[in-house]
């Protein structure tokens, strides 16, 4: 066993057993690279990667490959989960020397920690045009030793585009923050939408969570039907395709194919929190009821599949099972009409677009005659086709899913990350609190706050806030994104709980995140303290990628919390970083759709809704799921029990009190107040108005 035994993220731990002499990212690694005058083979990946799977038997299982890197190399293992700054930093260098990235990341350091060669996959020899890894490593040994000045040349002068490219000064970005920002970029979207399947590209397809949360504001504001249509149709094809998974309800991380249909298998926390939310709003924003539908099933996979005793939830769950990758959720139809009885399996085979020669080609042998689930055609097609109702086709399906549910769970299952990483539990957290407030759903809302108090009870025992944990062990102080994606779901806590600890707890993230990562210079965050180390450039994350940048989740979190404390610094900083990037919101959306949700809620105006009357009270909670149940993404709301029972928020201090006895609901629009209404349904005329 090597070094990497002792580490607690389980992608270090997969390597423990490599013949490579593996360090993790440490002063002992780096101090030997200099003494010994030694290049940094420097591998970054995660637990769910396919190919990181791959290049370990292929490469780090290898002897020969693992005598030569041991003898001219220092190698460095790193789980990009736990270091997302590393990982951006040389990814970027990466990106310039080949054109494109991905994962795992192979890049080579001089001692000093500049980059000069890099790549993603090896195979072990040469193959497909592709360079073997063992060739790579002599040709860079052999230039280390007799070129060793234009290598270092070389390094400097990729190390400086790096940290140019990350430092670059954000004037190019700067614009007018308006409401002219909206039409702008909805055109700008439909520009690159792709009409035939929905999304924003041919193969491979991402979801495009954050774009689609935007177009549903856009529609609200700008009654746009082609902001409606492009989030409808997207959210429709993706819950259709075999990227969902039919089963067990939540999304894989991508989607191979152009039509959604065949996943990379891996899944995401932070994909199916983003697409949660994506849906729950898509049900407030249009109505239909199958997306509310998806959403619970994303939230309900999550406690089963995901959630950590005692609160929090896992990172991801493998892409690769016995077998092969993927073997755990795809079925022949031998094994439908086996489970299922001949008529049953008729059905299901009919609408999942199950057949016997296989709905999808791989070149993986064990992949022949393999079906991946997906609706074949859209669900009241489906239903018609059967001359069935909707919910009496689901009535239908739903047990037969159980049914080979039960059998799947006989598999062995792909591995678990276990690692609780903070920025994707804030995201799941928010998502679940919302989903508390949308659907009415005290389940939702007890799994959102368990997490949360996990959290909370980590961050004391490790003496702040760090970016992941595992059992009791951190060892990664938190990144901007961590405390923004945490603060943010304190916010959505306390507006299902109205305990004012969960907003004072995001106040003191906020704050803190302020002084570790604020550039008053150039009105942005850093990713990274000081204390994390960056060697080659301190970056600013500017734009939306498959995570929301922390500067994006800043702009949701600040005005926010400027609305509860009165605090103008909050909705100022805010302020500024969307001003800075107020140009490429209207010219290219796809890179800062959270951005523009953010814009949309400062440039306002804001809804401000205070029920007034006892938590318990049937009365109460009726208003308060009114409050929370139409499409009203730009407000914030407060219960005010009576006498003074509860703390409210320093910006809702104005006598509010019940209206003959009943509980009681103000709305403000801006600076227009309405009526005080006692109904649910008055409520709800209100807030549609």
């Amino acid at each position: 066993m090597n070094r990497l035994a002792h580490e607690t993220s389980p992608y270090l731990v997969q390597h423990a057993h490599n013949p490579v002499d593996w360090f993790p990212w440490n002063e002992e690694a780096l101090e030997k690279s200099r003494t010994e005058n030694k290049p940094i083979f420097l591998s970054i990946g995660y637990s769910a990667c396919h190919w990181c799977h791959v290049m370990e038997r292929e490469c780090f299982e290898n002897d020969t490959i693992a005598d030569f890197l041991n003898a001219h190399f220092v190698s460095i293992k790193v789980d990009r989960e736990e270091r997302p700054d590393l990982d951006d930093t040389y990814m970027a260098a990466v990106v310039a020397v080949t054109g494109n990235g991905g994962w795992p990341m192979s890049v080579f350091l001089t001692p000093e920690l500049k980059p000069f060669f890099g790549g993603t996959y090896f195979p072990p020899e040469d193959r497909h045009g592709m360079p073997g890894f063992l060739n790579v490593l002599k040709h860079l040994a052999n230039l280390w030793a007799t070129e060793k000045d234009p290598v270092l040349e070389s390094a400097a002068g990729l190390a400086a585009h790096v940290a140019a490219q990350k430092s670059v000064q954000g004037g190019e970005y700067a614009g007018q923050l308006n409401a002219e920002l909206f039409p702008q970029a909805v055109t700008a979207i439909e520009r690159s939408f792709e009409p035939a399947h929905g999304g924003w590209s041919g193969a491979p397809k991402f979801p495009a969570s954050g774009l689609i949360r935007f177009l549903l504001r856009a529609n609200r504001r700008l009654y746009s039907p082609s902001a409606r249509r492009m989030a409808e149709f997207t959210l429709d094809r993706m819950a259709e395709g075999g990227m969902r998974d039919q089963l067990g309800g939540g999304f894989h991380r991508y989607s191979v194919d152009a039509k959604w249909l065949v996943p990379h298998f891996e899944k995401m926390l932070y994909d199916n929190a983003q697409l949660s939310m994506a849906y729950l709003e898509a049900f407030q924003c249009i109505g239909k009821s199958r997306y509310q539908w998806v959403a619970r099933q994303i939230l309900d996979e999550t406690i089963e599949e995901m959630r950590a005793p005692g609160g929090g939830f896992f990172s991801s769950l493998d892409a690769d099972s016995p077998g092969g990758e993927g073997m755990y959720y795809v079925w022949t139809k031998e094994e439908i009409d086996t489970a299922l009885g001949a008529e049953d399996a008729r059905l299901f085979c009919e609408v999942y677009g199950v057949r016997a020669d296989g709905n999808f080609t791989s070149h993986e042998p064990y992949h022949v005659r393999q079906n991946v689930l997906h609706l074949a055609r859209p669900w009241p097609e489906a239903a018609a086709r059967e001359g069935l109702s909707e919910e009496e086709l689901e009535a239908r399906l739903k047990p037969m899913r159980q049914v080979l549910k039960k059998i799947r769970a006989h598999r062995v299952r792909p591995s678990t990350d276990d690692k609780i990483i903070t920025s994707w539990n804030g995201l799941m957290i928010s998502s679940f609190a919302r989903a508390a407030q949308i659907l009415d759903e005290p389940a939702y809302a007890q799994a959102a706050t368990e997490a949360a108090r996990s959290l909370r009870a980590r961050m004391e025992s490790a003496g702040g806030l760090m970016r992941c944990y595992r059992g009791d062990t951190a060892r990664v102080p938190g990144f901007l994104d961590d405390y923004m994606a945490l603060a943010n779901a304190f916010v959505d806590i306390y507006e299902c709980t109205f305990d004012m600890e969960w907003l004072d707890a995001a106040i003191q993230l906020a704050e803190e995140a302020i002084r570790l990562f604020w550039n008053e210079d150039e009105g942005l965050f850093y990713l990274a303290a000081v204390s994390h180390g960056n060697p080659v450039v301190r970056a600013m994350p500017r734009f939306d990628n498959a995570e929301p940048s922390g500067n994006s989740m800043g702009t949701l979190l600040l005005p926010r919390l400027a609305q509860f404390t009165g605090k103008a610094d909050f909705e100022d900083k805010a302020r500024r970083i969307l001003e800075g990037h107020a140009g490429m919101m209207g010219k290219v959306p796809q890179a800062l759709p959270v951005m523009l949700c953010a814009a949309d809620f400062i440039i306002g105006p804001v809804t401000r809704i205070t029920v007034a009357g006892e938590a318990v009270a049937g009365d109460t909670r009726a208003l308060l799921h009114s409050a929370h149940a139409p499409f009203v993404p730009n407000r914030v709301v407060v219960l005010k029990e009576a006498d003074g029972r509860n703390r409210v928020p320093a910006a809702f201090q104005d006598p509010q009190a019940k209206v003959d006895g009943k509980a009681t609901a103000y709305v403000c629009v801006g600076e227009q107040c309405g009526l005080p209404v006692t109904d649910p349904e008055s409520l709800l005329a209100q807030l549609k108005d």
